[in-house]
């Protein structure tokens, strides 16, 4: 008996360390967005965010992988055929601490954005008071730039 209360100790323990040893953090890795011409999309990357290209790993001519800072990357893929099919809500968000400094660098190189419903050099402020712009690459791709998120409870 004696026995039998340990084996079925040892397998509800075993199955309780178990669960919780198996949960999953996630991190970003990387965006991967599929471009007409690649060298041309690398361009305004490198222009437009001051992004530096790394290694492709994948050793394929038609990818290019982009530096987003701290381990993250962006890849830009131009192998895939067809038309892709683009709208705002589907976007890539990156966030600076300079983004009146990055908004004059676009004025002054008449780099094109908006606020989220369009408006043209509109900046967009949400209800917590993050200030946010919208622009497109080359492509059509949505890239919202803003200056932070505030500190909002996580979601469990």
């Amino acid at each position: 008996m004696k026995n039998t209360l340990l084996l079925v100790c040892l397998v509800v323990l075993t199955r309780i360390g178990f669960a919780q040893s198996t949960q999953f953090d996630f991190t970003f890795n990387h965006q991967a967005l599929s471009v007409k011409d690649v060298n041309r999309s690398v361009e305004f990357y490198q222009k437009t965010f001051q992004l530096q290209e790394i290694t492709n790993r994948t050793k394929n001519e038609n990818i290019r992988w982009m530096s987003l800072g701290e381990g993250k990357e962006l890849h830009l893929i131009s192998n895939v055929k067809g038309p892709v099919k683009i709208n705002k809500a589907v976007h890539l968000a990156i966030t600076t601490q300079h983004l009146d400094e990055f908004i004059k660098w676009l004025d002054e190189s008449k780099v094109e954005y908006s606020d989220y419903p369009g408006t043209p050099h509109k900046v967009n402020v949400r209800a917590d008071g993050v200030k946010q712009i919208y622009l497109q690459d080359p492509d059509g791709y949505w890239i919202e730039v803003n200056n932070g998120y505030s500190a909002a409870p996580s979601i469990k």
